[in-house]
């Protein structure tokens, strides 16, 4: 199932169209191997969706953030409107909590502390939680994930069952030991205030959050997550892990975004670029061959970044209509000034033949 990357082929549906035409999704998710662009993917298709969505938000859960970069704007943990837009917002949050935000939690002193000490990963979890109420009380019509490399990503995802069953544990334990954890409370300096009715109230009340959630993720008319990866073997075993993961955690699959492509533009004569262009090939084979049945979207490396929402708006095309390289005489590399030059001398070119064209035939009038 090979396919050239010249731009004279194209693969069945290779596009993102399928989840800028699925209204009803409410969660999309992006990630991959570290350095494959998921920011600028996700910054382009939130752009798209904005174009068809009333209200699109971006957020990026990468502790270390890009989005402001992408679109050259600030953003911080609060909803921002991106330059341009009416309806396309976005902001940078940290899905981890540090100890002191722990110990300040609704006033509950060190009990919640102690309680992200005995359940592993439950810090991150309560602070994931606790970033999809506050996105819940938002009301927009959806919401893109800019996540972290993919071992970041996959423990993101498994946060709501992760808290699901935590707190479930927690629930049966107040169940079986009645009074007790008022006692246990008292130990580890919880006030009267705050005893074990209001402990019980709010992870019963974050219990219904995620269930909810996961109940989301888990439906692929509402959740889906794309694959962002690059034409080279690490982030080809990277993409196979994350869906594998992802299948596990039954979250909906069936979009992969391969990034960097070289196209094979004639006059190409570094042997060096096209050394890369035969193992680029290669890995595409291989992801066309294990992926056949996903939408696999191609985007060409660019001479320079993609950055500002000028440039991810007009790159962003590439995400609906499969990329063409130039024509036979074009170099990819040229900018637009050197386009207009070029057109200006073969405009010239053409009026010199037509001039020595005029004159032959003039000649062959006079004989």
């Amino acid at each position: 199932m090979a396919t050239e990357i010249d731009g004279s082929s194209e693969l069945p549906d290779a596009s993102v169209r399928n989840i800028v035409e699925q209204d009803r999704l409410k969660w999309i998710f992006v990630g991959g191997k570290g350095g494959v662009g998921k920011t600028t993917c996700s910054s382009m298709l939130g752009i798209q969706l904005a174009r068809v969505r009333t209200s699109v938000l971006i957020i990026s859960t990468d502790p270390a953030h890009n989005l402001s970069d992408s679109f050259q704007q600030k953003f911080t943990k609060t909803p921002t409107l991106v330059n341009g837009f009416s309806n396309l917002f976005a902001m940078e949050v940290d899905p981890n909590v540090d100890s002191d935000e722990l110990a300040n939690f609704e006033g509950m002193g060190n009990f919640v502390t102690e309680l992200a000490n005995a359940i592993p990963g439950i810090d991150e979890a309560m602070s994931f939680a606790e970033m999809l109420k506050l996105v819940q009380t938002m009301d927009y019509s959806v919401i893109v994930f800019d996540t972290a490399p993919t071992g970041h990503t996959l423990r993101l995802l498994q946060f709501p069952s992760t808290l699901e069953k935590g707190l479930g544990k927690m629930m049966a334990l107040k169940n079986k030991f009645g009074g007790l954890i008022s006692q246990v409370s008292g130990l580890f300096g919880v006030d009267d205030e705050f005893g074990e009715d209001a402990l019980m109230g709010k992870l019963e009340g974050m219990k219904d959050v995620i269930e909810q959630v996961n109940k989301q993720f888990r439906d692929p008319d509402l959740t889906t997550f794309v694959c962002v990866c690059i034409p080279e073997f690490l982030s080809l075993y990277e993409t196979e892990r994350l869906v594998q993961e992802l299948a596990k955690f039954e979250i909906d699959t069936h979009n992969i975004i391969i990034n960097q492509i070289l196209y094979n533009e004639e006059g190409v004569e570094s042997r060096l670029l096209k050394a890369r262009m035969r193992m680029q090939q290669k890995y595409l084979d291989q992801y066309l061959m294990l992926y056949e049945d996903f939408h696999i979207t191609l985007l060409p490396l660019l001479h320079e970044e993609v950055c500002g929402v000028e440039a991810l708006e007009h790159f962003s095309i590439n995400l609906l209509t499969p990329y063409k390289s130039l024509s036979d005489n074009a170099n990819p590399a040229e900018s637009l000034e050197e386009l207009e030059q070029r057109v200006s001398n073969l405009r010239l070119q053409l009026k010199e033949a037509e001039s020595k064209l005029d004159k032959l035939r003039k000649g062959k009038q006079k004989i």
